[in-house]
């Protein structure tokens, strides 16, 4: 179960990085002929469409200048990741 639960955290650290490669390079890369963005934005939509339509709902009438949708996701994938590594360690025992 440890390797399982190490695997499943190594999951989600990859989810990390990828959503915070992608703030980054939406700073600096915008370019739909960049293959490795898009891959980029294809593999990470997914995760942050749902965080993006809950930010536009709860921030709605409000010209927000940041996307915090990255944010939430993070939060969010933290949370999921530490419930089912402690379900995972409890089922060890």
């Amino acid at each position: 179960m440890y390797v399982l639960a190490q695997a499943v955290n190594l999951f989600f650290r990859v989810l990390y990085y990828m959503i915070f490669i992608r703030i980054i390079m939406s700073w600096f890369i915008r370019d739909p002929r960049n293959k490795f963005y898009m891959t980029l934005v294809n593999l990470t939509d997914p995760i942050l469409l749902p965080f993006r339509h809950l930010s536009n709902r709860i921030f709605a009438g409000r010209n927000m200048m940041i996307d915090i949708s990255p944010l939430l996701a993070i939060i969010a994938l933290q949370l999921i990741n530490n419930i089912v590594i402690r379900i995972l360690v409890t089922l060890a025992m």
